[in-house]
């Protein structure tokens, strides 16, 4: 039986010269295009089998057999999104036709709609495919070129402490404790959503992430200061297992942004998002002289290029470096005189 109805869609089956069964949709409702589909396949394995050509692989078989060996992933969820997104373009279609020409194409969809970060993340994960293609399925003489990545710029947004407390009178209560939380410990979003009363040692005044819950995959140790342990405080006795819960009761599971951009509007505050909180926090340690390397332990950063950000704002803590020097030029001074 060479092709068959699954629903409205006609699938392909057929045994190579090799003995390979093949047993595939031809992603199409159209009888002809899929006996066409039928034959085109059926010759590539007959000319990989006599006369010992490379196998013509698609982008379906490669975004399958990436999904199937990076299950391990933290990341897997957001990866088979990407994936799904290029689908759209790539179904069907050999890895050899996936030019620059036709990638750009499909980045052109959402020119002016998405961010350059988004854009750099989604070549990344394409990228990533198409060089495993080539260097370990060996299904790819070379990696097709692919569009430049667009530069990032970091982006740093953060809060003087009388636009966080503005901030904080106009949120409404429960999120208000979460982002008071956020900006005293320096925690992530969903850590803070999160957290869990056996994450929380007030005694010892600590709370810890796990590294399967931390973006760097490493255990994060928390010092909770004054204002955290207030705000636990506050929560403890409202659920038996999540620190932050909802009005009704239940674990909170997100930021509603209907009342986060009405408090940002009524606190007079633009262009700020949640995860700017964090960046709040790290920002005020800087600016109060916390080292850097001390920074990084704190806020669980795995790269310290990340942290670099946070430089510009201690511009004094060179000071008595360069001050060596005037020593140095002082003592030749004094000698010539």
């Amino acid at each position: 039986m060479a092709l068959f109805k699954r629903g409205k869609t006609w699938w392909i089956d057929f045994t190579t010269p090799s003995g390979e069964r093949v047993r595939q949709t031809s992603g199409t409702t159209d009888r002809i295009k899929a006996q066409e589909y039928h034959d085109k396949l059926k010759s590539e394995a007959w000319r990989v089998f006599k006369l010992g050509d490379r196998p013509n692989h698609t982008w379906d078989e490669a975004a399958h057999r990436w999904l199937m060996e990076k299950t391990h992933l933290r990341s897997y969820r957001n990866m088979q999104l990407v994936i799904g997104w290029w689908h759209q373009f790539f179904r069907g279609m050999l890895l050899r036709d996936m030019t620059r020409e036709v990638i750009q194409g499909a980045l052109n969809t959402k020119a002016g709609i998405w961010a350059p970060g988004t854009v750099k993340r989604n070549l990344e994960v394409l990228g990533a495919i198409l060089h495993r293609a080539v260097d370990e399925w060996e299904w790819l003489d070379h990696v097709p070129r692919r569009p430049q990545y667009p530069k990032v710029q970091r982006r740093v947004r953060w809060l003087t402490p009388e636009d966080a407390q503005r901030l904080l009178q106009h949120l409404p209560e429960g999120t208000a404790e979460m982002a008071r939380f956020a900006l005293a410990t320096g925690l992530r979003k969903n850590n803070v959503l999160r957290l869990e009363w056996s994450q929380v040692d007030t005694a010892r005044r600590v709370c810890w992430i796990y590294g399967d819950q931390a973006k760097a995959g490493k255990d994060i140790h928390v010092t909770l200061n004054e204002t955290a342990l207030a705000v636990l405080e506050r929560q403890r006795g409202k659920h038996s297992q999540f620190v932050f819960v909802g009005k009704r009761g239940k674990p909170q599971t997100q930021i509603y942004i209907e009342g986060w951009k009405a408090a940002l509007a009524a606190a007079g505050i633009a262009n700020f998002r949640w995860h700017d909180l964090r960046h709040t926090w790290a920002s005020w340690l800087a600016q109060e002289g916390t080292p850097l390397h001390v920074l990084q332990e704190m806020g669980g950063w795995a790269d310290y290029g990340m942290v670099l950000r946070y430089a510009h704002l201690t511009p004094e803590r060179f000071a008595v470096h360069a001050s060596v020097v005037d020593q140095k030029l002082n003592v030749t001074f004094a000698a010539q005189s």
